[in-house]
């Protein structure tokens, strides 16, 4: 999933982009799937119908809701540069919340 909160036209060319083949990524959710509140649009990770004791979000703001914070992981902007190799030195992190969630809840440890 990619969910910004840009609008769908600036969403779908950051796709066209980000995987011009279309085979990485299935699902984008836009400003249009975000709510709205005092003029500030937040990310609602109910809106990706999932579990969300299975679902970790990664961005370089918190857009979401408070009540999810614990969701959210947060990493640095991304500037461009082709040597940045900051979403790499996640995939251990990544890796053991994968098997935390697949032992199920009652068998999940802290990391």
């Amino acid at each position: 999933f990619i969910y910004t909160t840009a609008k769908k036209d600036y969403a779908k060319k950051l796709l066209e982009v980000l995987d011009p083949k279309k085979k990485l990524i299935r699902h984008c959710l836009s400003q249009s799937d975000c709510v709205c509140s005092q003029g500030c649009y937040w990310k609602d990770l109910t809106r990706l119908g999932r579990d969300l004791a299975k679902t970790v979000a990664l961005d370089h703001t918190m857009q979401g809701f408070p009540a999810q914070a614990a969701n959210w992981i947060s990493v640095p902007p991304w500037s461009g540069d082709p040597a940045d190799e900051e979403l790499l030195r996640l995939i251990p992190a990544l890796g053991q919340l994968g098997q935390a969630v697949g032992r199920g809840d009652g068998d999940r440890k802290e990391t």
